[in-house]
């Protein structure tokens, strides 16, 4: 090639002439290659994997390169840029479709100062016979602009004892203070308007909740009535003295129920419903009536004597 055609194709005078494609290809990569051996740590490339044979792999595009220096040149080359790109759009993607995790509020790490005092108040509403409870709890070093909080928790909840299904237990909780619980009956708590309160006074310091328990279902026995709720203080109704039924006698002598149907002539009439006494036909001595019966005037059948009238 002469000087002349070696200046048309760009090249300097002393030189071998023009690189071809391949030369300059090799040429960029390596100088690639340096600047990615000064640039980038392969410590820190999630992609950079060497394998049991001693080659370099990567994990994108899963390409094998015989060293650090052909592995860097891929990173800066096209296909390991492209194979990027579309995984950048892939967990974009995923990233919208999947719902926002939940913020749960920080967990306060507080030092705390022991357990506050307390007061338990039994009490009972003879009007609507129900108990009731009291607490009174002293918080005087509660936090700044704290109240404190209250909750029903089930046996079946706690760690502490063996669950047993009699009881649940009520927790009184305010910062710094240790929380606190009470054990209690499993009985269920009337919740309506006025039966169930709580009050914090920010002055004296003391929370105070008042719940009454729930009245517990009577079942009556079929056939008797309605029991009905005393004042205190009267005394319980007395029972009611059902009288025995009148009885009337016969033209033959004989005794017979008002209302039932009259004997035919010449047959005794049957023997009351009840009745324990005993039968005296005509012509026969009668005998004396057990102690308690009476008999009829004029013979007949024994019947037991009326009840005594019931004592107060």
């Amino acid at each position: 090639m002469s000087f002349i055609s070696a200046r048309e194709h760009g090249a300097k005078p002393g030189s071998g002439g023009p690189a071809s494609t391949q030369n300059e290809a090799i040429d960029r990569r390596e100088r690639l290659r340096r600047l990615a051996l000064e640039t980038i740590d392969l410590s820190k490339d999630p992609y950079f994997m060497r394998n049991h044979l001693g080659q370099y792999e990567c994990r994108l595009c899963l390409t094998l390169h015989t060293n650090e220096g052909n592995y860097l040149a891929h990173t800066q080359g096209k296909r390991h840029q492209q194979n990027l790109a579309k995984r950048a759009a892939r967990e974009a993607a995923e990233k919208a479709a999947a719902p926002a995790p939940q913020k749960r509020a920080p967990i306060r790490r507080t030092v705390k100062i022991g357990r506050p005092g307390y007061r338990v108040t039994k009490q009972f509403d003879p009007n609507t016979q129900q108990r009731s409870l009291l607490f009174q709890i002293e918080y005087p070093e509660v936090e700044e602009h704290a109240k404190p909080r209250h909750r029903f928790m089930s046996a079946y909840e706690q760690r502490i004892e063996t669950a047993d299904k009699a009881f649940q237990y009520l927790i009184f909780a305010a910062e710094p203070y240790e929380n606190i619980s009470f054990k209690i009956p499993n009985t269920e708590v009337d919740r309506v308007e006025g039966k169930m309160f709580t009050h914090w006074d920010p002055d004296n310091k003391v929370f105070s909740l008042q719940f009454y328990f729930a009245r517990p279902r009577e079942h009556a026995m079929p056939g008797m009535p309605p029991q009905l709720p005393t004042s205190a203080g009267a005394p319980m109704p007395l029972p009611v003295v059902i009288p025995p039924p009148p009885v009337v006698s016969s033209q033959h002598g004989a005794l017979a129920l008002t209302g039932g149907p009259a004997p035919p002539p010449g047959l005794p009439p049957p023997p009351p419903p009840g009745s324990m006494g005993i039968l005296s036909p005509a012509g026969l001595p009668q005998t004396a009536p057990p102690l308690g019966f009476t008999s009829p005037p004029g013979g007949g059948q024994v019947f037991p004597a009326p009840p005594p009238p019931f004592l107060k």
